[in-house]
């Protein structure tokens, strides 16, 4: 088994045996099943009455904003403050297999919380015909999303010893990204790098069913590259 999948599998078990997941995990739900019924900013479904997911993919990337830095905040953090990564990197471990092996303990979790959103859009079903291809783009698109949002925190999560300030650090670099949604609308302009920057453009991308090859590189690169900063965050400690 490689050092990569330990690290996961170890991940994934703390994750479940604190009630730390249960709770973002069922804040996450909550908050989004209130936003999409009751409406925050858009009209809510009970409003609009149509048969679309359109509000409940338009608030993840606010919801995101804080579910990221919330569940990625001890990755790093915590390893850092007690001590333990000191420990965990003495083993026949890279930087690389412990950063990765974390972040993939994450993405389940992620895959687990868009799961439990499941209810929402068969109650949408049942109440008119809701057409199945926006949904499944939706959803690869907010876990795609969430996957940018979750490499950011983590890369917070990395430079610091602190849970607090890996939660606040990661808030800020979340919106960051949530904030080029706003100046996507301001400037304009398909060619636009600002446009192209903007994760939450390319998640409406998807939801609105336009699948590309570009978005599909955005992501990948834009989780690349905060791993890569995650790990040299990691080997910068050799240094001091």
């Amino acid at each position: 088994m490689s050092p990569t999948w330990c690290i996961t599998k170890r991940e994934i078990g703390s994750y479940f045996k604190s009630p730390i997941a249960y709770i973002v995990l069922a804040g996450f739900v909550l908050l989004s099943g209130i936003l999409f019924f009751e409406g925050l900013f858009m009209d809510g479904f009970f409003v609009q009455r149509i048969a679309r997911m359109d509000g409940f993919f338009f608030n993840l990337p606010f919801i995101f904003l804080f579910f990221a830095p919330a569940l990625a905040m001890r990755l790093l953090a915590e390893e850092r403050g007690t001590g333990t990564i000191e420990l965990l990197l003495t083993m026949p471990v890279r930087d690389r297999d412990v950063v990765l092996g974390k972040y993939l303990a994450t993405l389940v979790v992620l895959a687990v919380a868009l799961l439990g959103t499941a209810p929402i859009a068969i109650a949408v079903a049942k109440l008119g015909e809701l057409d199945p291809g926006p949904v499944l783009g939706g959803y690869l698109g907010a876990f795609l999303l969430g996957a940018v949002y979750l490499a950011a925190a983590l890369l917070a999560s990395a430079v610091t010893g602190s849970q607090i300030v890996a939660f606040i650090a990661g808030l800020a670099v979340c919106f960051a990204l949530y904030a080029m949604g706003w100046l996507v609308s301001s400037v304009g302009g398909a060619g636009s790098i600002v446009q192209y920057a903007s994760p939450e453009f390319h998640f409406r991308n998807l939801w609105r069913g336009f699948l590309d090859v570009r978005t599909l590189v955005y992501f990948a690169s834009a989780i690349t590259a905060f791993l890569v900063l995650s790990i040299q965050a990691l080997e910068a400690r050799k240094w001091r």
